[in-house]
């Protein structure tokens, strides 16, 4: 749809978007594109913006998200479960064509997987929280309970805080560090002294090591306010709420 911000990746051959902020209805600090009902949002300008986010990326299709809670829990989609009873997880996969599968965000990172070949597709919404316990490795271990191929699926990170934005402390670099010494490269010394976390690199890394090919898109939500919504930032700036951008993979379904 015009006006939509969709960025895409030549890794993924099925209908897929990461999709920014513009081109929406909300208005206010957290105007367009916005499609997270717990933000405070207008519910009615929430879902006239999940219908442009649909028609942009498999127009007609069915959408389906989860309630998500910074978890490594996947669930298999047949159909859309209603919005008071999304399953408690934070990440998807499906082989039902005419289908997408949602991820929303605000900072965290989003990935999108497929197995063209199988017409198997995967969604993960991966905090640091979800990215540690191994959300992406539960992601293709589902995938591949519905046929797929670990050496054919192809992952795509996207729109997430990047290095240089995201500071943290010497306690979360450690919980990293205990759980595999080689994880503190992903952290390097800010300018205030503390810590900064590469979140889409070790993404990056665990999907590699789980043996897909993988790459990230390199887009920081947090230092971009006209393309992206950013937790981190309207927390530093004192705004009262935040909006949620989206990102959707799904199979065409057969004409």
């Amino acid at each position: 749809m015009s006006g939509v911000d969709a960025f895409r990746s030549e890794f993924l051959a099925v209908p897929h978007g990461f999709l920014g902020r513009r081109g929406g209805v909300s208005r206010g600090e957290i105007w367009g594109l916005n499609v997270g009902y717990g933000s405070g949002d207008d519910p009615d300008l929430i879902a006239e913006n999940r219908l442009r986010a649909i028609a942009a990326v498999l127009p007609d299709a069915q959408l389906a998200t989860v309630h998500q809670v910074h978890s490594p829990t996947v669930v298999r989609v047949e159909e859309p479960w209603p919005q008071d009873k999304r399953p408690h997880a934070d990440a998807m996969v499906s082989d039902r064509p005419g289908l997408l599968l949602g991820v929303l965000t605000a900072d965290c990172a989003p990935v999108l997987f497929a197995d063209e070949e199988a017409g198997v597709v995967g969604a993960a919404h991966a905090g640091w929280r979800g990215a540690i316990a191994g959300v992406t490795d539960s992601t293709i271990e589902g995938m591949e309970n519905l046929g797929a191929k670990r050496d054919r699926i192809a992952a795509v990170v996207g729109p997430c805080i990047a290095q240089p934005s995201y500071e943290v402390d010497d306690a979360f670099r450690a919980r990293f560090e205990d759980e595999d010494a080689a994880n503190g490269s992903f952290f390097v010394p800010g300018p205030a002294g503390k810590p900064h976390f590469d979140l889409s690199g070790y993404v990056l890394h665990r999907l590699k090591s789980a043996g897909v090919r993988a790459e990230a898109l390199g887009l920081d939500t947090y230092s971009d306010p006209e393309r992206f919504y950013s937790y981190r930032r309207s927390t530093h700036r004192g705004e009262p709420s935040y909006g949620r951008q989206i990102s959707m993979i799904g199979i065409a379904a057969k004409s």
